[in-house]
This record gives structure tokens, sequence and C-alpha cells, in this order.
């Protein structure tokens, strides 16, 4: 489900809020692992190096229908991540789209930089004939809640249980 490449730019005469004069939206690649990392790095306080390349083996190294690893470049410079799926079946659902991993470089925030890779991977998941898109977060995560409100996400007909082991 790679999508294509989606760029955007400030319309001209309002303010940029910080926003880099061209964002594109592709395909992550190998080369783009080190700064994903350092993003990822930045923004948990903790160095996955394994996590991140097993990650990209899963989702980013092939064309897969179903699977995105896409990434946010201003240029050479990878501002966010987001990773996804579509998921079949599970907890009695029909198909939809996952995302289940979204960062944004913190200088880079503000600017649309999420909102332009949420609309990218729900094209793609979209494209695979999927009608809903739903994300798991903690519930103590403001900012991501935020986020993920402001997109029109609501509470979803499911709810994560855990038990420690």
């Amino acid at each position: 489900m790679i999508a294509p490449n989606t760029s955007m730019t400030p319309t001209p005469g309002t303010p940029s809020l910080g926003m880099a004069p061209t964002i594109e939206v592709r395909a992550a690649t190998a080369q783009d692992l080190g700064q994903v990392i350092a993003i990822d790095t930045e923004v948990t306080g903790i160095e996955k190096v394994d996590y991140w390349y097993e990650l990209f083996h899963r989702y980013g190294s092939r064309t897969l229908k179903q699977r995105s690893f896409l990434v946010a470049a201003d240029g050479a410079e990878i501002v966010g991540f987001i990773i996804g799926e579509v998921r079949d079946w599970e907890f009695g659902s029909p198909p939809c789209g996952w995302v289940f991993g979204l960062s944004v470089k913190p200088s880079s925030r503000l600017s649309g930089v999420a909102t332009l890779m949420l609309d990218s991977i729900c094209a793609g998941f979209a494209r695979s004939g999927v009608k809903k898109v739903r994300t798991l977060l903690a519930r103590d995560n403001g900012l991501v809640m935020s986020f993920f409100r402001s997109q029109g996400m609501v509470a979803a007909p499911v709810i994560a249980l855990e038990r420690d082991l």
C-alpha cells in the first residue's frame, strides 16, 4: 500500500507556521532509517535501533499492498514518519486501516506534517478498499490524542485490555 508521493507548500499570503517550503511524503528507504531512529530517540528518549530495522524489514523494504512505512522529507531531511497496515477481521471488525507509528521531529511540529502523513496513509488505506482507520495510544498522551481528535478520530467500538505476565 505504498502511497504516491505527496507534497505540500504553504498557500501564498498565509503564514507558514514554520512549515518548510516543501514537504514530500514518500515510501521510506533504508537510507532514511538513521534519521527515523534519531526522531524516535529524540521523542521517546530511547534508542531502538534493532526495532527500527526489523520494522523496516516488515513494512518498508518491499512493496506490500496492505502495509506502509512512509516518511515526510524536507529535501534530504526526514522530519516525520508514519507506519500502518490494513488488518482483516481482527476483533470481529471488517478490514480497516491501523496506524501504529506516527512521529514528527519536534522542531517541525505545528506545520501540517502529521496531517499530510495521515492523509497520505489514509489515501492508501482507501485504495485498499477499507472505510475506517484506527489507532491506539496511551490515554495520558495528550499531545497525540489532541492531534488524532483534530483529525476527526473518535473512540472506536473496541476496548484494549491487558494483564501483567
